[in-house]
């Protein structure tokens, strides 16, 4: 049977667009390319722990790990991923859990037999339980506090949650992101996928500021914006009609018509702030060069001085669904969601979920896109 992603026509137009990102787009991040041998890096085994929640011991990720959250600690990549028991059958119906992996080559993986985040047993059991802890995206100050914004899922409203820790293995929980923000306007309302500002310092990715505050993009259906003091407690951007700033929206035609969702940490380079998102493709208004309800990964560029102020924009996907597994699994539309990306050893690693199912990484040699 052939391939639905292979057609000749398409992939000498995705050819010819990747020629000429570089002369048209020099801010772009890329070519990410896959490694020959290693892909997937991550996928599921038959590990248990104690679930507090379920009070039992439950293989915590024995079905699915994808959408992982990646940084640097002690010259070792460390990649933070969502992992789903079998205690259910459909996305969304599982359990989510937070597990632990470090490499030192960004491929080979030493994983940890415990979740270091899930749901059950402390204070915030009414928004985690019993969905869990989902989709981590982290970032890291100069002084190495670690910060984690993920999905707390009660299987009612997912909404963004706030964790930090000195060490990646033991968090503090925060509870919602958007909990204090104006009177608690935006605390119950459904939100997702935070893309923390940061910039290349030194030899390692860092949380920087915009006039003295912590910058966040997040949404899914919308790029929206928040700042923060602290990097627990978020404010989101509002427009002059006291609403949610909506930065950039799908646009009809286009791999991205359905979903404009946030991935890894923005990076502040010489040329703007690039944002790494995933787009979803609509089966009814989207692009039909790609299969219908297709996640592909795309970049925007926003001011540097101005963050909400969107500049420039692909058209085409830098990043999609190639590999079987890619194309296979949970996900059968295919997928490639894109949230952990770390600068290591002059080397960009962009780590993305796989058809809900897997984790894999693609890497980008250093390029003066990423200096200050």
């Amino acid at each position: 049977m052939k391939d639905k992603w292979i057609k000749p026509a398409v992939w000498a137009v995705s050819c010819l667009f990747i020629g000429q990102v570089a002369a048209q787009h020099p801010w772009v991040l890329g070519p990410f390319m896959r490694p020959d041998k290693g892909n997937p890096v991550i996928e599921p085994q038959p590990t248990s722990f104690y679930c507090p929640m379920q009070q039992k011991d439950v293989k915590w990720e024995e079905s699915d790990t994808f959408n992982p959250a990646a940084t640097v600690k002690d010259g070792k990549i460390v990649v933070l991923y969502r992992a789903e028991d079998n205690s259910a059958q459909g996305i969304g119906k599982r359990t989510s859990r937070i597990g632990y992996a470090e490499s030192t080559d960004g491929v080979h993986m030493q994983r940890d037999n415990r979740p270091v985040l899930y749901p059950g047993g402390d204070a915030f059991e009414e928004m985690e339980c019993p969905g869990g802890c989902e989709d981590p995206r982290v970032a890291v100050t100069e002084d190495g506090l670690y910060v984690m914004l993920y999905t707390a899922w009660n299987r009612q409203t997912p909404r963004l949650a706030v964790a930090t820790s000195r060490d990646l293995k033991h968090w503090t929980k925060h509870g919602l992101a958007f909990e204090k923000a104006y009177n608690g306007r935006f605390a119950r309302m459904a939100s997702k996928s935070a893309s923390i500002l940061t910039k290349v310092k030194g030899d390692r990715l860092v949380i920087d500021k915009v006039d003295g505050k912590y910058f966040m993009y997040w949404g899914e259906y919308a790029v929206h914006a928040a700042t923060s003091d602290n990097l627990t407690d978020w404010y989101p951007v509002l427009d002059k009609d006291n609403e949610l700033l909506k930065l950039a929206r799908p646009r009809s035609g286009y791999f991205d018509s359905q979903m404009t969702e946030c991935g890894p940490p923005a990076i502040r380079t010489r040329q703007g702030i690039v944002l790494i998102y995933n787009g979803k493709n609509d089966p009814r208004r989207g692009d039909a060069s790609y299969p219908a309800g297709a996640y592909c990964a795309g970049q925007m560029l926003f001011d540097a001085d101005l963050p909400c102020r969107l500049t420039d924009r692909l058209d085409k996907p830098f990043f999609v669904p190639e590999a079987s597994f890619e194309k296979s699994g949970q996900y059968k539309d295919g997928t490639v969601f894109v949230e952990g990306l770390v600068y290591y050893k002059n080397t960009l690693y962009l780590y993305y979920g796989c058809a809900d199912s897997k984790v894999a990484v693609a890497t980008c040699h250093d390029t003066a896109l990423t200096r200050e």
